[in-house]
């Protein structure tokens, strides 16, 4: 019996030493990957200063920027890579190579991503902010230990206000439960503050989603070479070299010559391309767009009918995943695919409907210029994205695939209401930003060749 003890206990030590190197080494490349992103974007006269202080206290910003960043990348890889190993393990059931893959290491990746994305909101990228803003007390000693006082000061304050404020929310809503929890900060005060955040995220990706859906169409149509109807194309290079010739000869205004540098540029570059990529790369770019807007449209409208009719379509919790029992899609590996892409999908969707509106543009981050703040500003607005993609998913219903861990207690998620309001608004949203693109697209092209 002991020899059976000492078997299970170095069974489980060894699962956790597998788990933890698992997780260790994916943390590693996510990180050197959000180094090399955040490296082309910064500004380089930020760290490279005659102010040696100045210049450590940047890199250390950008260090933990680092770290949030990888967090967020990781939280937008949870349920492809929850969804993709339930489907792994069906197809391989019995494969040696695939014992490593299981529910207890899904479930610490989630309770991982859910502690460092609370711990980088709450914690890490405040500190970096005031870190970079501090300049110690006055009268004290400058240097960075004077910095880092000030920040600790300045991050204990803020705690309280924020905890004060979320105190005086609960007992708006429970006043009883509010005044018997006054001390109980870690089951009553963390849970309602994290809950809060989590809606904040997921009513911003109601926001940005549709509108980041309709503008994937106009942002992809510029990377990509665009058909012309009714168009000459030899013709309108010789008329746009005619009249750069013209400009160029009577020195009009700069302007105006530039912009005929930048159509006659344009015009030589659809003459390099392909007749493939001319012709049918547009076309089956915005097709795949417009099919995967569609299809997730069509997922969320029938989520609305299974929220009427069967209680298991509302988002919650579980505590164990039982990864390769059954497929999380009906149309089995396919369909499971298919899942996977639409979540990146709508990733990819709330990155660019968020950097598209009018509140966030001066985020909008460029290449080589882009100030410690505005990097600080970026890592915070991804990771509340991202950390609210997996509730996001659920809640419109593109996977079944439930919240694990802290992903599932929020309070709101029980609400039917809300839940099916949220459906409601996303399918009506989308439908109206999709009809509105795709119409005024269609004039522009025909008033193009023919008008």
């Amino acid at each position: 019996m002991e020899t059976e003890d000492v078997t299970v206990r170095e069974q489980l030590f060894h699962d956790r030493v597998r788990e933890t190197i698992i997780c260790v080494l994916l943390f590693i490349c996510l990180y050197i990957l959000s180094h090399f992103i955040l490296t082309h974007f910064k500004k380089n006269a930020e760290f490279v200063t005659d102010d040696i202080e100045d210049a450590t206290v940047n890199k250390i910003a950008l260090w933990l920027c680092t770290f949030t960043l990888s967090v967020a990348v990781c939280a937008v890889l949870l349920l492809p890579i929850s969804i993709l190993s339930n489907e792994v393990l069906l197809t391989f059931p019995h494969s040696y190579y695939m014992q490593w893959l299981n529910g207890s290491l899904i479930r610490g990746l989630w309770n991982l991503v859910f502690l460092f994305s609370n711990l980088s909101l709450v914690f890490l990228m405040p500190f970096a902010y005031f870190f970079t803003e501090s300049e110690g007390f006055a009268g004290s000693k400058k240097g960075i230990m004077a910095r880092v006082y000030e920040t600790a000061v300045m991050l204990l304050l803020l705690s309280l206000l924020v905890l004060g404020i979320v105190w005086v929310a609960s007992a708006l809503i429970h006043h009883n439960t509010a005044r018997e929890s006054l001390y109980d900060l870690w089951e009553y005060y963390l849970p309602h503050l994290y809950s809060g955040i989590s809606l904040f995220g997921v009513l911003l990706l109601l926001l940005c989603t549709p509108f980041g859906l309709s503008r994937m169409f106009s942002v992809t149509g510029s990377l990509l070479v665009k058909p012309r109807l009714l168009e000459n194309l030899e013709e309108t290079m010789n008329c746009t070299a005619f009249e750069e010739a013209s400009l160029s000869r009577k020195l009009k205004t700069i302007k105006n010559y530039s912009c005929f540098i930048l159509v006659s540029s344009v015009i030589e570059l659809r003459k390099k391309a392909s007749p493939w990529q001319r012709n049918l790369g547009y076309p089956v770019a915005m097709l795949l767009l417009l099919a995967l807007t569609a299809v997730s449209v069509l997922m969320v409208c029938f989520h609305v009918l299974e929220l009427l009719f069967d209680e298991s379509a509302m988002p919650r919790g579980m505590e164990d995943p039982h990864l390769g029992l059954a497929s999380f899609s009906m149309f089995g590996s396919l369909g499971a695919a298919v899942q996977v892409v639409i979540i990146l999908y709508l990733m990819v969707s709330s990155v660019v409907g968020f950097y598209s509106s009018p509140l966030f543009t001066g985020l909008l981050p460029r290449a080589q210029d882009t100030t410690l703040t505005q990097i600080i500003g970026n890592c915070v607005s991804l990771l509340i994205l991202s950390s609210a993609l997996p509730v996001f998913s659920r809640t419109l219903g593109i996977t079944r695939f439930d919240l694990l861990g802290d992903f599932g207690r929020y309070n709101w998620l029980g609400s039917f209401h809300l839940v099916f309001l949220y459906n409601m608004l996303f399918a009506g949203l989308t439908s109206a930003c999709l009809i509105n693109t795709v119409t005024w697209a269609l004039q522009r092209e025909l008033i193009r060749a023919f008008g």
